[in-house]
């Protein structure tokens, strides 16, 4: 029988399971994927001609996952105290803000404040647009725990059989989201307007956004009714009035410490380093690669990132559902990871043929091993520490970016196309240390007894 949680009268809780839609949630990460993914095609091509180089390029990149890492923590943490809904509107509205930061990006002057001709870092300018660029990414950054909140908040509404299912519709919204927005940014940036078509898409958008999570998006953090809050429990963060989530009895406020310290926790977190480590070093050698030794164009470069997503929207929305009925998380987590790492290998010789065999290797192992990661990652959290857990996995995830990130135009600038070699020997790692997954299933099957 399926069993309805219900509050008190006129104060319903959360409910969880088949009678939840989860269509609000989805809704708005492929809102947030979109506006991301829309300057994604032109961001090199900005960097280059604002003064920088690969070493900038990867640099600007980074800029979000850094200050990522030290805001995710903390609202996925907020998340857990003051519910998610709260949490992912603050989120929101900083990369609205970020993006209007950027939009002005575009018409500063290119001032030069100095230059660098270096044998290790190459020969770039630093301008008063790139300062300002950087800016903009690390605002958003700071208040990116939408990713970790989302996660968290999907977790809160689904069975855990229902787990690696839900997260793989959660996957195909992102995905969809990345179909969407190289491709219109090719449609705008024809346009009379140029480059500030897409920045001004992505400002629309993260507004929608804003909108959706503000109307529509029901709080899904079980709380209890309590008194009226005294204004030392009441918080302003931008403006807005955050209150506290009284918890059931019992429960406290969960700490880092406490977190860290769960069994299981810290070694799923360096494997979430490890395979972010991976992608992001592919997402920065990937664009210079594309240019230098492929000879593409930002139209060719758009086209390639759309057939990458639907074919991982094809995997997640067709392999994915009919594989988690009947293998663990821990296997398609061995599988696809296998894959995945098979990939970067094709990658090397910068043959077009192989790049797009590579692609559907990309597919078939992300689009299997990333929601089964993601829901074992959530069943070992638990409901308690749902929040902490996920914005300390975006937290990991941060350095593991900011490393990749950097590290894949150094690597390319000194190695080329070698460079992959390197993302893949990472991730083939991975595919051995995933193997003692098998046992944290076995640990979350007595927990559940």
């Amino acid at each position: 029988m399926k069993k309805e949680n219900k509050g008190q009268k006129g104060n319903p809780g959360p409910r969880t399971g088949e009678n939840v839609s989860l269509l609000p949630i989805l809704a708005v990460n492929f809102i947030g994927t979109l506006g991301f993914s829309i300057v994604l095609p032109f961001l090199v091509f900005l960097v280059n001609r604002l003064g920088g180089n690969a070493f900038i390029y990867g640099l600007a990149s980074s800029m979000y996952p850094a200050f990522q890492l030290i805001g995710a923590p903390i609202l996925g943490r907020w998340s857990d105290i003051y519910g998610r809904k709260k949490i992912l509107f603050i989120s929101q509205l900083g990369t609205l803000l970020s993006w209007i930061i950027f939009l002005g990006v575009l018409f500063l002057p290119v001032i030069s404040l100095f230059k660098v001709d270096s044998g290790v870092l190459g020969a770039f300018t630093v301008t008063l647009p790139l300062t300002v660029l950087f800016f903009a990414r690390a605002l958003d950054g700071l208040t990116g725990g939408n990713v970790s909140v989302a996660n968290a908040y999907l977790a809160d509404i689904t069975l855990e059989r229902d787990r690696s299912r839900d997260f793989g519709k959660m996957a195909i919204s992102e995905n969809l989201g990345f179909v969407v927005g190289p491709a219109l940014a090719g449609i705008l940036s024809l346009t009379a307007y140029g480059d500030v078509a897409p920045v001004l898409g992505a400002i629309v958008i993260s507004l929608i956004g804003t909108l959706l999570i503000i109307l529509y998006l029901p709080e899904s953090k079980e709380c209890v009714p309590g008194k009226p809050e005294d204004s030392e429990n009441i918080r302003k963060i931008f403006g807005y009035e955050i209150r506290k989530c009284k918890t059931k009895p019992g429960k406290e406020k969960p700490e880092f410490k406490e977190v860290l310290r769960l069994q299981s926790i810290p070694y799923m977190l360096g494997l979430y380093f490890l395979i972010d480590l991976g992608y992001n070093v592919f997402y920065t050698a990937f664009p210079l690669h594309a240019i230098s030794t492929l000879n593409w164009s930002i139209a060719k470069m758009g086209v390639y990132f759309t057939v990458l997503s639907g074919l991982l929207i094809l995997v997640q929305s067709t392999v994915l559902p009919r594989v988690s009925r009947k293998y663990s998380d821990a296997t398609l987590i061995i599988f696809g990871s296998l894959m995945l790492g098979t990939n970067f290998l094709l990658l090397i010789p910068g043959n077009v043929f192989l790049t797009y065999l590579a692609a559907g290797f990309f597919a078939l192992g992300d689009g299997i091993m990333w929601p089964s990661f993601l829901s074992l990652l959530s069943k070992v959290a638990g409901k308690k520490y749902q929040g902490t857990v996920q914005g300390i996995a975006s937290s990991s995830g941060g350095l593991a970016s900011i490393t990749g990130l950097i590290l894949g135009g150094l690597l390319y600038e000194t190695l080329a196309g070698t460079s992959f070699l390197i993302a893949g020997l990472v991730i083939y790692t991975v595919f051995v240390l995933n193997f003692r997954l098998r046992r944290f299933e076995e640990q979350i099957s007595l927990r559940n007894e």
